[in-house]
């Protein structure tokens, strides 16, 4: 998906609060679909709805369960705006967020098949890992290495030396990977998120609204210290 652009967040903080429906940053039109107060709901609906799948979100998650604010990013990893979020991003959403104490950070899966052939393989094996407590570290592999995976007519030999270098279990990723309970869990939180109208990445709910694509730390600023100053009174 093309990146955001600032050109939607004309009047600053009092649009964002003035849309309590919906967000779309850089974008004209508003998906019909994305209705602010359900999001952040049909996510958790989706990530969580058994033991398993509620284990593997919380091996997803960064930041403290209870902070005021949880972000939601809806992704691929053969996406290159999602690596571009991953790489530009994401890492001053952690210093100055996540690692603070303010924000909760939630990875939920959509693999868009029919444009990236190997983004499901890729999937089952991040979401293998989680089931190690082993999410992250392949999360950065994968994206900082997608650009030699993603040719590749068969990408689980790559995989599996990804799956060394961050200190996989073999046996147990192996037999996580044949049994196909992730694939299912991938396959439902895709349905759901396309149920809730997100069909392109990344996307990210942010507790009442959604935004749509790639955006730098200064379109995020504005939006998390307004929801943090609202929820706290700081």
């Amino acid at each position: 998906m093309a990146p955001t652009t600032l050109a939607g967040f004309v009047g600053g903080l009092a649009v964002l609060l003035a849309l309590a429906a919906t967000w779309t940053l850089g974008n004209s039109k508003a998906s019909a679909a994305s209705t602010a107060p359900s999001l952040a709901a049909q996510a958790t609906t989706a990530a969580a709805p058994g033991q398993q799948q509620s284990a593997l979100l919380d091996a997803r998650s960064k930041g403290a369960p209870d902070a005021p604010i949880t972000v939601f990013e809806v992704s691929d990893f053969q996406c290159p705006y999602c690596k571009k979020f991953s790489e530009e991003t994401l890492p001053y959403l952690e210093r100055e967020y996540i690692q603070s104490g303010k924000v909760r950070f939630v990875f939920l899966n959509l693999p868009l098949t029919q444009r990236h052939p190997n983004a499901a393989a890729a999937h089952e094996f991040a979401m293998c890992a989680a089931d190690q407590d082993r999410f992250w570290p392949i999360h950065d592999l994968l994206f900082r290495y997608q650009g030699d995976w993603a040719r590749l007519p068969d990408p689980g030999p790559y995989f599996e030396s990804l799956a060394d270098s961050a200190s996989l279990d073999r046996g147990s990723l192996d037999r996580c990977l044949n049994s196909g309970a992730v694939r299912w869990l991938i396959q439902q939180e895709a349905q759901t998120n396309a149920r809730a109208g997100i069909r392109s990445t990344p996307s990210f709910i942010i507790e009442r609204g959604l935004l749509a694509g790639f955006a730098p730390i200064e379109t995020w600023r504005p939006i998390l210290d307004s929801l943090f100053a609202e929820k706290t009174g700081r």
